[in-house]
């Protein structure tokens, strides 16, 4: 890739690139947005409805209430992980990333531009969530600015780590251990479907060494005023983890990582 640009010129090839990434998920919405957010309702129906009586939180907040944080941040998460890694994998497959590449988009004008529609996709599908669980079980709203801030904080890591994973990555299957022995067991085992609390004391441990626990942990926090650990602890791993992830990805980037082929 060729050598950082002036930074006018950055951004007006990141803004072009971002706008493009945007439109790719918000043309197929149906799939990309409104597939999630379904999912999301059936775990809250199908989980809600099987522990609502028998799970309490905390003491005072519903399992139902205490479940919709998770899912929301859950669907962030995973939402801004594939928007980069499948549009870079695509692009890959289909042979069109030489028209990238033959741009003087620098390393910092791809992160930018990929990270920014991860995030913006991330955000649009947890809105979607929010808006259509919270009718079931309003869990309040604490502390939107941790709120804001760890959903900011979680896209913007999962849409670097979707860089990486679409860079290493040179065909869907890959793509798909990738996302499945990775991505969705961390997600699962960090605490959105229960608190850590409830654990034996080895998987309370285990559970701490996930930094996908502090980012949810984190982002319920800002709904009930009340988490498992300090929002300042899990404010400190995701920031080490999002900019040890886009050193990472920035490196490969610059470096043309199986782009060059």
């Amino acid at each position: 890739m060729s050598a950082a640009p002036h930074t006018p010129a950055l951004l007006a090839g990141a803004g072009t690139l971002f706008y493009k990434e945007v439109l790719r998920f918000w043309k197929v919405s149906f799939q990309t947005v409104g597939a999630p957010v379904l999912t999301a309702v059936l775990y809250l129906l199908i989980f809600g409805h099987v522990l609502e009586d028998h799970v309490k939180v905390y003491d005072r907040i519903s399992y139902s209430a205490f479940l919709i944080p998770g899912l929301v941040m859950m669907s962030v998460l995973q939402n801004a992980f594939a928007n980069t890694s499948s549009s870079l994998i695509q692009s890959k497959i289909t042979g069109n990333i030489v028209f990238l590449l033959v741009t003087p988009l620098s390393p910092w004008a791809w992160f930018v531009a990929y990270v920014a529609a991860s995030v913006v996709r991330g955000l649009v599908v947890g809105t979607g969530v929010l808006l259509v669980t919270v009718w079931f079980a309003p869990p309040g709203l604490a502390q939107p600015l941790w709120v804001l801030t760890f959903a900011l904080m979680g896209a913007w890591l999962m849409g670097s780590l979707g860089l990486i994973a679409g860079l290493w990555a040179e065909k869907f299957d890959q793509m798909a251990a990738f996302q499945n022995f990775l991505v969705m067991p961390m997600t699962m085992l960090a605490g959105v479907f229960y608190s850590v609390h409830t654990l034996p004391p080895f998987w309370q441990a285990a559970s701490h060494l996930n930094p996908f626990f502090y980012m949810i942990d984190g982002f319920r926090h800002g709904f009930f005023g009340v988490s498992d650990v300090s929002p300042w602890i899990s404010l400190g791993v995701v920031g080490v983890a999002a900019l040890a992830v886009s050193a990472l990805t920035l490196r490969l980037l610059a470096s043309g990582y199986k782009l060059r082929q």
